[in-house]
């Protein structure tokens, strides 16, 4: 008798875990998985003129004063902006799948001197990224992340970008951001890509880097619905700037 009880019990506990396992399959497999696109210039520019009014002056027009895009610039209040990952894992009864994660709780200043942007300020609240999965989020702030414990990221430009001329309204601007990056409460040097564009007196600036987790002491997140994770993320972000001074 008590070794049917074990086994009956056993039984039980199997069943248990087998429908756990096949719960948190589940999940991930009815969850929308169609991951946000990467982000670009020409949807970041379509966005600002999206939510703000296209009557405004152009912020790269010149005038006898000079060079009208000197002076500080910061970002627009409107939900444009935002700072996020991509990360490749491979789900159970799923396979592949990008997760992106983006935060909105972001603040960034730059500030133009001449035809050099000689100052740039990016500071994101991790504790405000959001992704498909309410799981994962939750996850990231025990693991990886630990945005618990690392609840903010920076970036500061280190050597000033210099242009060749004033851009024109319209025009794509490609660069390259040399400064430090603080990640997981470890700060390295880092060269992020750039592209930017003035449009309708708005200064909207796209980029991305391949980041890898060991570089910041990052260890790779573990879940029973996750078999595996890439050792590796992009960091992207997207900046929409407005002049509030000019030099």
């Amino acid at each position: 008798m008590l070794t049917r009880k074990r086994v009956i019990l056993g039984g039980v506990v199997a069943v248990i875990g087998a429908v756990a396992l096949g719960a948190a399959a589940l999940y991930y497999t009815l969850v929308p998985h169609d991951a946000p696109a990467r982000a670009t210039l020409s949807d970041a520019v379509a966005s600002i003129n999206d939510a703000q009014s296209t009557n405004q002056s152009s912020a790269g027009a010149t005038d006898a004063a000079g060079n009208a895009l000197e002076g500080t610039w910061v970002l627009v209040a409107d939900g444009t902006s935002f700072v996020g990952y991509r990360v490749r894992e491979e789900l159970a009864s799923v396979g592949t799948f990008t997760a992106v994660g983006r935060t909105q709780n972001v603040q960034a200043s730059l500030t133009v001197d001449g035809l050099a942007v000689t100052d740039v300020q990016v500071s994101a609240d991790l504790t405000g990224l959001t992704s498909d999965s309410n799981m994962r989020d939750g996850q990231l702030r025990r693991q990886a992340l630990e945005t618990n414990a690392y609840p903010t990221a920076t970036f500061s430009l280190a050597q000033p970008i210099t242009l060749n001329e004033i851009p024109a309204e319209g025009e794509t601007v490609m660069a390259t951001a040399l400064g430090n990056l603080t990640l997981h409460g470890v700060t390295r040097s880092v060269a992020i890509p750039l592209e930017a564009q003035l449009t309708n007196g708005f200064a909207v600036v796209v980029g991305s880097l391949d980041i890898a987790f060991a570089d910041f002491g990052i260890q790779k997140p573990t879940s029973g619905a996750v078999l595996g994770v890439e050792d590796h993320g992009l960091l992207e972000l997207q900046l929409v700037f407005k002049q509030t001074s000019q030099g």
